[in-house]
């Protein structure tokens, strides 16, 4: 596909930036910042980049927090418009028999996605993870097919996945830094915090088997502006988290892995969200689904089709920087053909300063556009001949 490119200057008076090689913060080291966590890795959103890191790249068992890739898919079924919020999902026989954390689903009972995904945010609920995972994989094994293959979509290099839901498994791994990654991705979908963010919640509320949730993650409650994302637990992994909270239109991601008490795993969390909000600050850009360009569709029903940003764009700087001007470069791929689909890839946006791309982000179509019919292919054709002949 050949690409179109514009760039433009844009005037918003933003800190000056320095270009992170490697973010991570130069003046705490991983002794100064965190300990007793076997790894840990602090992100900004927006930018994704890393403020501080300590062994972010080792492979560990991720227990429970492997429901951020589970949570992902399911919404982004729902942006897709391939699940619904007040579809009915039935629990099979197997979805019921997951032990460890559960909500306690019969087999044959019906909950919606809204109240299912309440049993796996909240309640950590393995029976609710498998039952949403075979509504949209159509089995476990398939859903976590679907899993690895958003991994690899996402570049993540130190994870794999056996099952949706944590449960110990040889050969079911993951990284501080990709489950960083991944609950960035997460959080683009910003209806997912109304669930993560929740301390407490009811199932079945109007029946006899009325079922109270709470919240593994006690900063939800404990720290001002946390509002998830995911806890982990067994022998072998100890006490994980991968946090994130906003602040002043701020947001972050902390992960520790390998903690050996809860206590312990939220006070090294708490340390890094102090950290981050002290020592800097973002400039928000743009929001997600916010459009940028259009772009010409052959054979399309429309022609065009809008280019619309995947995710919140933001600059980071440290707090205090002088303001300068950044330079926006749109490139556009060109002679697209029809059928496209929402969310597909069409385009990328990149944010320069001195020369240096300091953020890159997809842009993708907004909504579906469908091939044309040939009666309107011949339509568009003999009106091009007429207007030509004129």
């Amino acid at each position: 596909m050949k690409r179109i490119v514009s760039l433009m200057m844009i005037s918003f008076l933003v800190t000056s930036l320095w270009i992170p090689s490697a973010f991570a913060a130069e003046e705490k080291n991983s002794t100064e910042l965190v300990n007793n966590v076997r790894s840990a890795v602090l992100i900004e959103r927006d930018t994704g980049k890393v403020l501080f890191e300590k062994n972010s790249q080792e492979e560990l068992p991720p227990a429970s927090m492997t429901k951020i890739m589970t949570m992902l898919l399911i919404m982004e079924a729902i942006d897709q418009g391939k699940l619904s919020w007040n579809e009915k999902i039935r629990a099979s026989e197997y979805a019921a028999s997951m032990g460890g954390s559960q909500i306690f689903l019969e087999p044959g009972e019906e909950m919606t996605t809204k109240e299912m995904l309440k049993g796996i945010a909240i309640g950590s609920g393995n029976d609710a993870s498998v039952a949403m995972a075979e509504r949209i994989g159509g089995s476990e094994e398939a859903f976590v097919d679907m899993m690895n293959k958003k991994a690899k979509e996402l570049g993540l290099k130190h994870t794999f996945f056996k099952n949706t839901t944590g449960l110990p498994v040889s050969g079911h791994y993951s990284s501080a830094h990709d489950m960083a990654i991944m609950a960035k991705e997460l959080l683009k979908y910003e209806d997912i915090t109304k669930f993560t963010g929740m301390y407490e919640a009811y199932l079945r509320e109007n029946t006899d088997k009325k079922f109270w949730l709470v919240n593994t993650n006690k900063l939800v409650r404990f720290y001002p502006g946390v509002d998830g994302l995911k806890t982990g637990f067994t022998g072998e992994a100890k006490y994980c988290l991968t946090a994130t909270a906003q602040k002043d239109g701020m947001r972050v991601i902390a992960v520790v892995f390998g903690a050996p008490t809860s206590k312990d795993r939220n006070a090294q969390v708490t340390k890094m969200l102090n950290y981050a909000f002290n020592q800097y600050q973002t400039h928000p850009m743009y929001k997600r689904n916010q459009v940028i360009s259009k772009t010409h569709v052959s054979k399309g029903k429309e022609k065009t089709v809008d280019a619309v940003t995947s995710e919140p764009l933001s600059l980071l700087t440290k707090k205090g920087e002088k303001t300068k001007d950044v330079k926006q470069k749109v490139i556009l791929e060109k002679g697209l053909d029809a059928p496209i689909h929402k969310g597909d890839k069409i385009g990328t946006i990149k944010l320069i300063k001195d020369g240096k791309v300091v953020l890159e982000s997809p842009l993708v179509a907004k909504t579906d556009v469908k091939e044309a019919s040939w009666w309107t292919l011949y339509k568009r054709a003999f009106g091009m001949f007429t207007k030509s002949g004129k």
